[in-house]
């Protein structure tokens, strides 16, 4: 069971939920290209340089795969909804991280987004509350529709 179905309080309805984009996993899927481009370069190259090649071909497979893993699990640890009464975003699985506001306490909702982010469609949304601060979420999926469902709640 997700933790926003076990903390829904009587009356409370989930209106929208939110993700982290696909984009957070590019450093890692481009650093496995380049251990690729590695070992094929190292087929043209004389043999003495084969065993060199293929160790910072192994090392930079290491260093895609940790990253791949600590994406994934930051997107799986990751929950974000949207309630007819308050916001959640919950991170983490040993060390959760939990933050819910009040939809009376949001003041105002941002949504950067850079020209990638228009294209693909994630940006960073920031929540502010009165007398509660800011509450930043990067790397979300379809940023514009989160906000539209906060403000949307909020008003009413």
């Amino acid at each position: 069971m997700s933790y926003v179905k076990r903390v829904l309080q009587p009356g409370e309805v989930v209106r929208h939920t939110a993700t982290i984009h696909w984009i957070v996993y590019w450093p890692g899927v481009l650093l496995m290209l380049a251990a690729a481009a590695v070992l094929i370069w190292a087929r043209f190259l004389p043999q003495n340089m084969l065993i060199w090649l293929q160790g910072l071909a192994g090392l930079l497979t290491v260093v895609a795969l940790f990253l791949l893993i600590r994406e994934w699990f930051g997107w799986w640890t990751t929950e974000v909804a949207v309630t007819n009464l308050r916001v959640i975003y919950k991170t983490g699985f040993i060390n959760r991280r939990t933050n819910e506001m009040n939809m009376d306490k949001v003041e105002s909702v941002q949504v950067d987004q850079s020209i990638l982010g228009r294209i693909l469609d994630y940006g960073t949304v920031t929540i502010t509350g009165t007398g509660v601060g800011l509450e930043t979420l990067t790397g979300v999926a379809q940023p514009i529709d989160l906000r539209n469902s906060i403000t949307a709640v909020a008003s009413h």
